[in-house]
């Protein structure tokens, strides 16, 4: 795919400088810029790089002024930074037009799909799915039966969607997701054996959510596994039945979060978090990497450590976690002359 200078110009309400016709191809850091591909100049520490890069083309910012001779051609634009986060944005969105359905793949007959379509091949759609407007479906993927998934949803290679899930519009969901498998609900047998507990229930999607790859969303053992409008959950995280996360909340990877909890707005969760099951999360919580969280959380609070505790708390702790070494010795020598103290005294 190629754009030249003019078109992209265009695109981004900007100013050529240079050869309105010089084409490019693809995208590139301006200190590895080579012929062909097109880059941006928005930090000034980055200013002498655009004196030597082969790019052809590149976006600055309108108050930008070569010292010297360029050979790259330039767009002049109010903010290159943002300028050339929306050119990736169009980038992305030309990359995935896709359309049509590739075969071999199974659709079932009463199954519904909105304008441009796109199956990709071996995908299968269940009976009773709906699917909205320029729903992207990449291969290898399975949509189970009764499905609803709504405008501008984009799944990609090797996601699996169990029966009765529903996706609201303008989510994405990586490779390797599952969507709506059985919760972790067994009964213990006087035996000591288990007994499975069927999980009749499903998961819910709102709008604006994005989904990670290999991250699974179990479904609800009666009601709904809820994700709210503007989640976003990284990679490799586990989701138990019935939680519920709330609006624009962001999970780092291999977080689980056990069944029944419950997830405020606007939660930030690190990395390798374990929340326990049948809990309370509350709006605005801050949740350090690595931590464990085994109690109710109230809003706005900031924790660290496993069990997770008060940030600032476990900041001024760790401290002396560091330094416990040397304040045992400390101590030793302290009781040492203490002793000694006592010892000639009484004699």
């Amino acid at each position: 795919m190629k754009f030249t200078a003019e078109q992209i110009a265009g695109i981004l309400e900007g100013e050529v400088v240079g050869n309105p016709n010089a084409e490019v191809h693809e995208l590139s850091k301006i200190e590895e810029g080579k012929e062909g591909s097109l880059t941006f100049l928005s930090n000034p520490k980055y200013n002498n790089y655009i004196y030597s890069t082969q790019a052809t083309i590149t976006i600055v910012n309108k108050s930008f002024f070569p010292e010297s001779e360029i050979t790259t051609t330039m767009i002049k634009v109010e903010d290159a930074y943002l300028a050339f986060s929306k050119l990736l944005e169009f980038y992305d969105q030309a990359k995935g037009a896709k359309s049509g359905i590739e075969q071999p793949s199974v659709i079932a007959e009463n199954a519904t799909y909105g304008k441009n379509l796109y199956l990709g091949s071996f995908s299968y759609v269940g009976s009773k799915v709906v699917l909205g407007d320029n729903v992207k479906i990449y291969p290898n993927c399975f949509i189970g039966d009764n499905v609803v998934i709504g405008d501008n949803v984009t799944i990609f290679a090797g996601t699996k969607i169990y029966e009765q899930t529903v996706i609201g519009k303008n989510c994405t969901i990586h490779s390797g997701a599952v969507i709506g498998a059985d919760g972790f609900g067994f009964a213990p047998n006087p035996d000591g054996s288990f007994k499975k507990i069927p999980q009749i229930g499903n998961v819910i999607i709102e709008d604006d959510v994005d989904i990670g790859a290999c991250t699974s969303i179990d479904r609800a053992t009666m009601g709904s596994t809820i994700i709210r409008k503007g989640v976003k959950l990284d990679n490799q995280i586990q989701i138990g039945h019935n939680v519920e996360i709330g609006e624009n909340t962001v999970i780092a990877a291999q977080t689980g979060v056990a069944g029944s909890t419950k997830i405020g707005k606007n939660a930030m969760i690190g990395g390798q978090v374990g929340i326990a099951g049948h809990l309370t999360i509350g709006n605005n919580v801050r949740i350090q990497a690595q931590s464990g969280v085994g109690r109710n959380i109230k809003d706005a609070e900031i924790l660290q450590g496993s069990p997770a505790f008060g940030y600032n708390d476990y900041s001024k702790s760790y401290v002396h976690f560091k330094n416990l070494p040397k304040i045992v010795s400390e101590l030793e020598e302290l009781k040492k002359q203490i002793l000694n103290q006592k010892i000639g005294n009484n004699g």
